[in-house]
């Protein structure tokens, strides 16, 4: 991994977004985690830098590229059990437990802030509601990987790939009603470990999406080319994700609770 540099504040605003969109914070509370002290560091593609069981003093935000979390059975077989893109935070659940009980990769060439957990306790200590919208982001990161688990678990592999390819679509920002596109560069290895699949399975499962006319590949780039197909194929509800949800309608249901 590069030496870390310490970065300005204007650098946190990825994760800064993400909490907004599920979360109300007053200009205080979102000035005060611009603030926060974050040191970045270039992952090269397919390089831990988080392994399993090592214990660590800091998060890690991805501001750049793609990280995989992995598990790992006994005999070192892993699967992919999550994929981070930019302004998520990988392992905001490491300053509660830092021991890591799986492991960080770098799925493409990553930049990565890291923000030590002190900052953090303190934080949400002095900021009950930024304490609030961190649980919350535990919570959505906790919702994706029970779809997961139904999509491995309980989908054929048409579907599971149909049903990763519209969330990644959603996750990335893709929402227009016409042709979605997404930057994913991932490799067919990659989507495998992801789903369940053989190598051959991806490519072969790829191709019939192809010939259906739902989606094109075209170099790191995902063409969505009918939603609702897409949507139907993998069985998609995206309310997992909590992307549309206003946060100030959020506010009142829970005042209100």
């Amino acid at each position: 991994m590069a030496r870390s540099q310490s970065i300005q504040p204007s650098n946190l605003e990825h994760f800064l977004d993400r909490l907004t969109r599920r979360s109300v914070l007053t200009d205080e509370e979102q000035k005060a985690i611009l603030d926060l002290p974050a040191y970045a560091a270039q992952v090269p593609a397919n390089r831990d830098f988080v392994h399993l069981g090592e214990r660590v003093d800091h998060v890690s935000l991805v501001v750049e590229g793609i990280v995989g979390r992995f598990g790992q059975n006994s005999e070192g077989e892993r699967q992919i059990t999550a994929i981070h893109l930019p302004g998520d935070m990988a392992d905001l659940h490491s300053v509660v437990q830092p021991e890591g009980t799986s492991a960080l990769q770098a799925l493409s060439t990553t930049t990565i802030l890291r923000i030590p957990h002190a900052s953090l306790r303190t934080l949400a200590a002095r900021f009950p509601a930024i304490a609030e919208a961190f649980w919350r982001d535990c919570m959505v990161d906790a919702s994706i990987l029970s779809q997961w688990v139904v999509n491995v678990g309980r989908r054929d592999a048409r579907a599971r790939m149909a049903h990763l390819l519209c969330e990644m679509a959603i996750r990335c920002g893709a929402r227009d009603k016409g042709e979605r596109q997404f930057k994913f560069p991932l490799t067919q290895v990659h989507l495998g470990n992801a789903l369940g699949l053989t190598c051959v399975h991806v490519n072969r499962t790829l191709k019939a999406l192809r010939d259906n006319g739902l989606v094109t590949l075209r170099g790191r780039t995902v063409h969505i080319l009918d939603w609702e197909a897409l949507a139907r194929a993998g069985d998609f509800d995206p309310a997992y994700l909590h992307a549309d949800n206003d946060p100030e309608q959020r506010l009142r249901i829970v005042a209100a609770a």
